[in-house]
């Protein structure tokens, strides 16, 4: 991004189950929770860039962005996402803590790795991989409020 404001990297890595139990999913409180925000009519930049990122990483479960909806306050929620059921879905208080206490932190990008038994990756492998995907994608994104644009 060309601000020193950033998106805050989240790198988990496991098998679906884990993916599951990292974001929610098939959890009774997952489902019965309401959504905290309904996207816009259109597709979102953000949206786009998931779908980009899950395309050209085959080794990823999910990629999901989290943040607060431009002109909202302290509603913090999966905004963009591999699975867009979840989106709207209230962040979880470990996605919230990451945004109000990472400091120039801006949202979050979530990226759950395939980590298949034998694979040999170690947790510096993933967060390494993560980063560099976080990086490559900070040069797609002018500024926050361009993730909520309509996508070209």
């Amino acid at each position: 991004m060309k601000t020193a404001k950033r998106l805050a990297l989240m790198a988990l890595c496991g098998l679906a189950s884990t993916l599951a139990f990292a974001q929610g999913a098939n959890s009774p409180a997952a489902a019965e929770r309401p959504k905290n925000w309904t996207p816009p009519p259109y597709r979102i930049y953000a949206q786009t860039l998931s779908d980009q990122i899950v395309a050209q990483h085959p080794e990823l479960l999910s990629v999901t962005f989290h943040g607060v909806p431009p002109g909202m306050s302290k509603v913090y929620t999966m905004f963009a996402g591999s699975y867009p059921d979840r989106i709207g879905n209230p962040d979880d208080p470990d996605d919230v803590m990451v945004s109000e206490l990472g400091g120039e932190n801006v949202g979050l990008l979530v990226l759950a790795y395939k980590n298949p038994a034998g694979g040999g990756k170690t947790d510096q492998d993933f967060f390494l991989a993560a980063s560099a995907l976080r990086d490559d994608l900070q040069k797609q994104i002018p500024n926050y409020a361009a993730l909520f644009a309509a996508a070209k």
